[in-house]
């Protein structure tokens, strides 16, 4: 693997991210690749990913110039700028882990992972954690997020690097579960 980890920086790393999360938005994939890939759900825009960069920075993985797999970081002062994601941090306003609230924490909320179809199974998922890991835990206490159980590839993925379920519910549509990855 010729690959590296670094900050997305400028306009072109947030169209290689809208790129490659374009290739695997749920709603341009067929059922089969849904349930045997996994899927990405929130659609994001430059304007958006150049706000989410103000709050924190976005982990990518560059080959050959181009982007083939990120981890988008939103910091809870994020929270509202992406309107479809607003719900999942009112979530971690009343779930409690280890005895207090989530929001009382130092935390840092994965705002989506993807990596390129190509480089699945490889061992970038997890090193590309492994990075996001090193890049952030020395200001958060933890990484959370919410997955949907339809999603079984991505819950399974994150499982093995340590995420555990810390809460279960159900919108309007589907399940889905809050992992928490503890840092400390």
């Amino acid at each position: 693997m010729d690959y590296h980890f670094r900050t997305a920086q400028n306009s072109e790393d947030f169209r290689g991210i809208i790129a490659l999360q374009q290739a695997n938005l749920l709603q341009n994939l067929s059922l089969e690749t849904i349930q045997k890939e996994g899927f990405v759900r929130v659609c994001h825009s430059l304007e958006d990913l150049t706000k989410l960069n103000e709050f924190e920075k976005q982990l990518i993985a560059i080959q050959d110039k181009e982007v083939i797999a990120y981890i988008l970081a939103m910091p809870p002062a994020s929270r509202t700028s992406i309107p479809m994601l607003l719900p999942m941090f009112e979530q971690f306003d009343h779930i409690n882990w280890k005895g207090k609230k989530v929001s009382s924490y130092s935390y840092l909320a994965i705002g989506q992972i993807c990596v390129a179809k190509e480089f699945r199974s490889q061992g970038l998922f997890a090193n590309a954690y492994a990075a996001y890991r090193e890049l952030f835990s020395k200001e958060y206490d933890f990484a959370i997020t919410e997955i949907s159980k339809k999603n079984l590839r991505s819950l399974s993925a994150h499982k093995k690097i340590g995420f555990q379920t810390i809460h279960t519910f159900q919108d309007e549509y589907e399940e889905w579960d809050i992992v928490l990855w503890d840092w400390k």
